[in-house]
């Protein structure tokens, strides 16, 4: 595998954690699409990783599934294979209360954070089973959501914990493909996402707090540790978070 190139799919590669897993593979010397809805975020993740040669900016609504195929078609046209998708681009929705929180902004969760995910991972599979040498590796950004819930965030959590389930299943039905499949569930990683933390958030006992953060890029030194094992081995779940965040315990 040394000597072949390497190809990832990053999903949400514009900012936050899908932008530091594309640095760090960039980095590594992968070639590595970036998909995301802003094609200047895109632009710039390219330029700021030093390697725009190795990087193809791919603006994409992936809730389409046309969009969808059209990404993994130019991936597979360009590099002729595909190693590594990171399936992670996602949504939040409002903190209301749960009979408050309209339909329209549940299935708006629902499509990015779950249906783009599994078309995604679809087209993947398409492309890595039939490739020489088969197989690759798919990563699902589950986070702690795919655990345990925040206050009022019912449309996150759900989903996220359908991702899990995803993994499970993508791992499960791939193995003859030469497929693995892992999930990392990320905790408090300082992205704009996270920025409302700084000034407290609600917790479950009904008070506010400051809450702490890490640093992105561990993030993108863990997908890449996950990426680069070989086939034979997978990191099933990895969690990685705010080593003082409230998370373990009580809360």
């Amino acid at each position: 595998m040394s000597s072949q190139k390497r190809v990832a799919v990053v999903t949400g590669a514009g900012t936050g954690i899908g932008k530091s897993a594309a640095l760090a593979l960039l980095k590594d010397g992968y070639h590595v699409a970036l998909v995301g809805r802003r094609k200047e975020l895109l632009e710039k993740t390219a330029v700021d990783s030093g390697a725009k040669e190795r990087a193809m900016v791919l603006p994409a609504d992936i809730t389409r599934p046309e969009n969808v195929h059209s990404v993994f078609a130019k991936v597979k046209d360009q590099w002729g294979r595909l190693d590594v998708l990171f399936n992670n681009a996602g949504m939040g929705a409002p903190a209301v209360p749960m009979e408050e929180l309209p339909l329209e902004t549940w299935r708006a969760v629902v499509e990015i954070n779950l249906n783009a995910m599994f078309m995604c991972t679809q087209e993947a599979i398409r492309i890595m089973k039939a490739q020489d040498p088969k197989g690759g590796r798919i990563i699902n950004n589950g986070s702690i959501s795919a655990h345990a819930p925040r206050p009022l965030s019912v449309a996150y959590t759900a989903t996220k914990h359908a991702v899990t389930g995803l993994t499970k299943c993508i791992s499960l039905d791939c193995r003859k493909h030469d497929i693995a499949c892992g999930q990392i569930d990320i905790g408090n990683a300082a992205t704009e996402m996270t920025e409302r933390m700084t000034k407290g958030v609600p917790q479950p006992n009904g008070s506010t707090m400051v809450e702490p953060r890490m640093d992105v890029k561990h993030v993108g030194s863990a997908v890449l540790y996950m990426a680069s094992l070989p086939l034979d081995a997978n990191v099933q779940f990895m969690t990685i978070m705010a080593s003082k965040m409230p998370f373990v315990g009580r809360g």
